[in-house]
């Protein structure tokens, strides 16, 4: 046999081992798992999880996906309807609310000891009819981060900041005038208003749940608090339409007073400009003795329709979600909760320090008792919660009384419910 060359025989290894890695790669089952709104911050936690995931599993080849919060619901129905769906999909309550509605997600099968990871609350968050349609994730009470010297420069006390929404708005009021820039920017885009009316202790739909009564005097009274301080020109002219995101960025380029967020976006403050971030300190919510409860929205992994290997997806789910995962996600954000028992008595919660993003994650951890995702779940929830949208907006905005815009609502509200 006619012997090859050295040169040509270390090109023929080569080309085998690469044709043998090629196959082995071929082999692999491909997945995918999206998450909403995490790059760049938390992109080393998400590649580790994706290495754990492949190292646990060789067989399987794992990419992550980080989706923009407004665009995740199209992107994924999208992917259903393509027939193309992610094994997993980030999704917060009220996206899940909307898409099980649709039949974009498929039921998952948690046997006695996968549910008892969880807390009841958070668990029940994603049970539809009986159906279990993700398993909880993350989640952190809101706390209002405060930037100091706008305190001062208005005539506050850093020391004693507001503690109540009255206060909160008097404050707001106040900076306004003494300073020129905007005290806060509540959070009342969307549906939000839903939650402050829950918080408020205000119902929603009747003890039957089946017809809406949010159009009482007190509802309008609520509402229309915001609608005269958006008028006299105390809440910027984005807040309904840019919400959170817009209150962020005003806040770290030094043009806010209050930030009312998820002490998680704190970060995004030390991040976007650290000399505002040195000036914050942190305070809690205003608790409505009312409500006795803050809306805290909950996070979740679910599997949508139409996954090759459903079994293979819901174990990512579980991966993703698992005690030890739950508590590291925690230990990187610093400022969020985990969902699962066992991870919440660690005691990194009880850890302090001075900075605000220590102080936003003690302030949250002593609201924890009042948190709960007071998302609701009823019929054609796109619909009417668009209805209820435009329909503040357009009491916002001048073009109809705010008793006109929620009996508007309600009426449409209860030819559907």
């Amino acid at each position: 046999m006619k012997k090859l060359p050295a040169r040509s025989a270390l090109l023929t290894t080569a080309l085998l081992a690469a044709a043998s890695a090629g196959v082995a790669s071929a082999q692999k089952t491909q997945l995918e798992f999206w998450t909403i709104s995490l790059a760049p911050l938390f992109n080393d936690e998400m590649n580790r999880l994706v290495t754990q995931f492949e190292k646990e599993n060789p067989t399987v080849s794992l990419k992550w996906v980080d989706v923009p919060s407004n665009a995740m619901e199209q992107k994924l129905l999208a992917a259903v309807a393509s027939g193309r769906p992610p094994a997993a999909v980030n999704l917060s309550s009220d996206m899940a609310v909307k898409l099980v509605q649709q039949g974009a997600l498929e039921p998952l099968t948690l046997d006695a000891a996968a549910r008892k990871l969880y807390f009841e609350s958070p668990l029940s968050t994603f049970t539809f009819d009986g159906k279990i349609m993700g398993v909880p994730w993350y989640w952190a009470p809101k706390v209002v981060a405060y930037n100091t010297d706008i305190f001062k420069k208005a005539g506050l006390d850093p020391n004693n900041p507001p503690r109540t929404i009255q206060t909160i708005i008097a404050a707001a009021k106040q900076i306004k005038d003494k300073t020129g820039m905007y005290g806060f920017m509540p959070n009342i885009g969307g549906i939000n208003m839903l939650y402050l009316f829950q918080e408020a202790g205000l119902p929603i739909l009747d003890k039957s749940g089946n017809k809406a009564v949010f159009n009482s005097p007190e509802h309008i009274k609520l509402v229309q608090q915001y609608v005269d301080l958006f008028k006299a020109g105390y809440i910027p002219e984005d807040t309904m339409r840019r919400g959170y995101t817009a209150a962020t960025e005003l806040y770290s380029s030094g043009k806010l007073g209050m930030l009312i967020t998820g002490p998680q976006f704190i970060i995004r403050v030390e991040n976007d400009n650290k000399a505002i971030y040195n000036l914050t300190k942190v305070a809690p919510y205003p608790i409505n003795l009312a409500g006795n409860v803050i809306h805290t929205p909950l996070m979740g992994f679910t599997v949508p329709k139409g996954t090759k290997d459903k079994a293979l997806a819901q174990k990512l789910a579980l991966f993703l979600t698992n005690d030890a995962n739950q508590l590291q996600f925690s230990k990187v954000t610093k400022t969020t909760f985990p969902s699962t028992v066992k991870s919440s008595t660690d005691k990194f919660f009880k850890q302090g320090g001075d900075s605000a993003i220590d102080q936003g994650k003690l302030v949250a951890s002593t609201e924890l008792k009042k948190a709960k995702d007071l998302t609701l779940n009823y019929p054609d929830a796109s619909k009417l919660n668009k209805v209820f949208k435009d329909n503040i907006e357009g009491a916002m905005a001048g073009q109809k009384t705010v008793k006109a815009a929620l009996d508007d609502i309600v009426k449409a509200w209860n030819a559907s419910l």
